[in-house]
């Protein structure tokens, strides 16, 4: 007997209302539009961490001396603060994209709505922005990792895990920042984005160790998300592995999960419905 191929049409596909396999048109109209951008907006995200490392690394880090680091090893206050300031930026590179642009596209240039007119599902356009800040993150880790060489900083080669390290966090933080984004109505809301980024930055053991705090405080910080990446960072910049390394990744992994299905969700709800 022949064997017979069965195609499915569009319509019978899995997932064929939320999802049509041309992620890669809209990661295509993001490069393009990316040109016009003002590139000192681009870079802003990028800035801060780097001035924050000068301005700590090198002037408050001769007065600190060294510090204990992952498995109670020294190091400079520098190094110890660099890997932090890592995560700080690829949360800052995918927070931009995925909360900024993507209230301007989907409350004022109405593109979104525009693309679910054709045959793009929501699950399409989740993953191609998500996808597009998620290269922001990527060149805003990369970049800082190349200052924190020519600084003296990177003292094993297993501290280029912490590239990959820094995708993983960008895309949890893309991934929930879309989702959290579609709520959002006024320009004004965008300010609630700083007013939680700026706790976690300056609380998440960036600068100084978890121990400082309160035992209390110390739970509520170790909630927070940032908080996971940093750890992540900090022992992948020595070479130091623990079992607790698996947690932050899990951790990441559930974000990402929830933002996208989040995501996928709104804007089924607020342009299919």
């Amino acid at each position: 007997m022949a064997q017979q191929t069965i195609l499915l049409s569009p319509s019978r596909r899995p997932f064929a209302g939320l999802y049509s396999g041309n992620v890669r048109a809209v990661v295509a109209r993001g490069l393009m539009a990316l040109k016009t951008n003002n590139w000192a907006v681009f870079v802003s995200g990028f800035v801060e961490p780097v001035l924050f490392l000068a301005a700590m690394g090198i002037g408050l880090g001769p007065l600190i001396g060294a510090v204990a680091g992952p498995g109670g090893a020294e190091m400079s206050y520098g190094a110890y603060i660099a890997p932090a300031l890592l995560a700080v930026s690829a949360m800052n590179g995918a927070i931009y994209d995925s909360t900024n642009n993507v209230f301007f596209k989907l409350r004022f240039s109405k593109l979104y709505q525009n693309m679910l007119y054709t045959s793009l599902g929501p699950l399409d356009v989740a993953i191609g922005e998500i996808y597009l800040a998620l290269q922001r993150g990527f060149l805003y880790a990369t970049g800082f990792m190349i200052v924190m060489s020519s600084m003296g900083l990177v003292t094993t080669p297993w501290a280029l895990l912490m590239i990959p390290a820094s995708v993983l966090v960008a895309f949890g933080f893309a991934a929930l920042g879309m989702g959290i984004a579609s709520f959002m109505k006024r320009f004004q809301h965008l300010d609630w984005v700083n007013f939680a980024l700026l706790p976690m930055f300056l609380f998440s053991a960036t600068l100084y160790p978890l121990s400082v705090y309160p035992e209390g405080i110390q739970l509520f910080i170790q909630a927070m998300p940032l908080w996971h990446g940093v750890e992540l960072m900090r022992s992948l910049s020595v070479g130091y592995f623990t079992t607790a390394m698996l947690g932050h990744v899990a951790y990441y992994v559930v974000m990402i999960v929830v933002g996208v299905v989040l995501t996928t969700a709104r804007l089924r709800k607020l342009f299919l419905t």
